[in-house]
């Protein structure tokens, strides 16, 4: 480990780590561009660079693009990766009630100490953390998402009904293209451009950015709504005693997500938030500016990247696309990521560990300096500001498969997103519905053919057993909890009378 950060101090793969995150951030910030594509594009770039100065260029990017999505979700509930899809529910509440400066403190904050408890457990934790997640099977994972998505019951804002609603209908639209299990076309209608069926960015974009662009151009803001933050960036002694329980939970959850291969950065922050949600207080101020909301999404997601990298270095296993690419990297400079990684090429394998803990505190130097000057884009008049994000929109959208395809993709989901937040039916459940519906289905699918079709069989598996019945508690404590307030007004009121 010490080599591998002397390594690391040599200036040009600090300059590599530098100038990676920069970008990533910047790319991050960009509604319809993500880490993921960036990391993509740049591969190709990396083939005749040595091996750590490739993986610590790419490590920056991740950690970057990861993080500077929080920029534009905060001030205009736009998020610039799916992983901040969860920080708008409470962040973009804080800037429209003057508390940009306080919404971004404590989503960098939260990202940093995210990104160094999961680094903990990736220096030091990682062998045993791996193994004890590749025990898991197919029970396991469709349970935990099941799990997940009953959490979308805790996240619907205001009906319960609204936001299982919003789930149902994102559940149905992932399901149009190629059967998994069969492999022949369904609810496609004749189509060839449903074989496929809608990508996930290109439905994100348009049900975020292209229904927000639509929004601003048929309103009239407030001029008080378009003000960038102007003061300080804060953070408090008293931030500590007060987030401190949430921002170690959060990185717990977040980390062992991560490790869970094809689960992802915002599974980790819908599960971390609607677990803080249920502990709070006050849980029905979430959703109109909670800080603990903020703080729980940015620690998660950001530990998350941390929980990925441990399967990826120990295993070769990718915990997502953004791991998978990593691999690529990997192999095309002849290394192969799993445990004979840390025997044959340990400086890559401690490489990786190190440029993850310098991205991070890069990162907290660059967005806590920065995260003003991208907030200046609010000053842009409106109409320039609409166009170029419906530019980089169409831009990002095209660029996945090069298909004007996912632009029209893009613009419907736009349409469906206006309609949704014009009948009352929240946004979050809808996408994460859409992004949860065919991880479950594949790992459902999977668990009965190896049992045979006999679905009593996750009672054979206690770690399934255990989600199964975090889903159950999920579903029922919102009524549980709503009796236990009932009749804890109705006993003040007799005490009182």
């Amino acid at each position: 480990m010490i080599d591998a950060f002397l390594t690391l101090l040599q200036w040009h793969n600090l300059l590599y780590l530098l100038l990676g995150t920069a970008v990533g951030i910047v790319v991050g910030g960009i509604p319809g561009l993500t880490s993921t594509m960036l990391i993509a594009l740049t591969l190709p770039l990396t083939f005749h660079m040595d091996p750590v100065s490739a993986m610590t260029l790419l490590i920056g990017e991740y950690v970057g693009g990861i993080s500077g999505g929080l920029v534009t979700a905060i001030l205009l509930r736009m998020p610039g990766t799916p992983s901040s899809i969860v920080t708008t529910f409470d962040g973009y509440p804080m800037a429209q009630q003057g508390k940009a400066e306080r919404a971004l403190a404590l989503g960098i904050f939260a990202s940093v100490a995210g990104g160094l408890i999961s680094w903990a457990f990736l220096a030091g934790m990682s062998p045993a953390l791996a193994r004890f997640a590749l025990g898991f099977g197919p029970w396991e994972y469709c349970t935990l998402v099941l799990a997940a998505l009953f959490m979308l019951a805790a996240l619907a804002q205001g009906s319960l009904v609204r936001g299982l609603l919003g789930a149902a209908i994102g559940m149905a639209l992932s399901l149009p293209g190629i059967d998994p299990s069969v492999g022949i076309p369904r609810l496609t209608f004749g189509s060839d451009a449903l074989l496929s069926g809608f990508g996930l960015l290109p439905v994100l974009i348009g049900a975020f950015a292209i229904s927000q662009v639509l929004r601003d151009a048929a309103t009239e803001l407030p001029k008080e709504a378009l003000r960038p933050p102007k003061g300080r960036l804060q953070i408090f002694g008293s931030d500590f005693r007060k987030h401190g329980g949430n921002l170690v939970r959060s990185s717990l959850i977040g980390t062992w997500i991560g490790i869970l291969p094809g689960i992802g950065s915002n599974i980790a922050a819908i599960i971390s938030y609607s677990t803080t949600r249920q502990m709070s207080k006050t849980p029905e101020a979430f959703g109109s500016g909670e800080e603990a909301g903020v703080v729980s999404s940015e620690t998660a997601n950001n530990a998350a990247i941390g929980g990925a990298l441990i399967p990826l270095i120990t295993m070769g296993i990718p915990g997502s696309v953004t791991e998978a690419i990593l691999i690529g990297a990997l192999t095309i400079h002849n290394l192969q990521p799993g445990p004979l990684l840390f025997q044959n090429s340990p400086e890559i394998a401690y490489g990786v560990i190190a440029s993850y803990l310098v991205a991070n505190l890069f990162m907290l130097v660059l967005m806590w300096g920065s995260a003003k000057w991208i907030a200046q884009l609010i000053r842009i008049p409106r109409s320039y500001l609409l166009t170029a994000i419906l530019v980089f929109c169409v831009a990002g959208s095209y660029a996945i498969n090069n298909s004007f395809v996912d632009v029209w993709t893009m613009i419907a989901f736009g349409v469906v997103g206006l309609a949704l937040e014009g009948a009352r039916i929240p946004l979050g459940p809808f996408v994460i519905g859409f992004v949860l519906t065919p991880i479950a289905e594949e790992q459902l699918r999977a668990a009965m053919m190896m049992s045979g079709g006999d679905i009593t069989a996750v009672l054979q598996r206690p770690y399934a057993l255990a989600f199964l019945f975090m889903a159950l508690l999920t579903l029922v404590w919102p009524f549980v909890a709503q009796r236990i307030t009932a009749r804890r007004r109705a006993n003040s009121k007799e005490e009182r009378a």
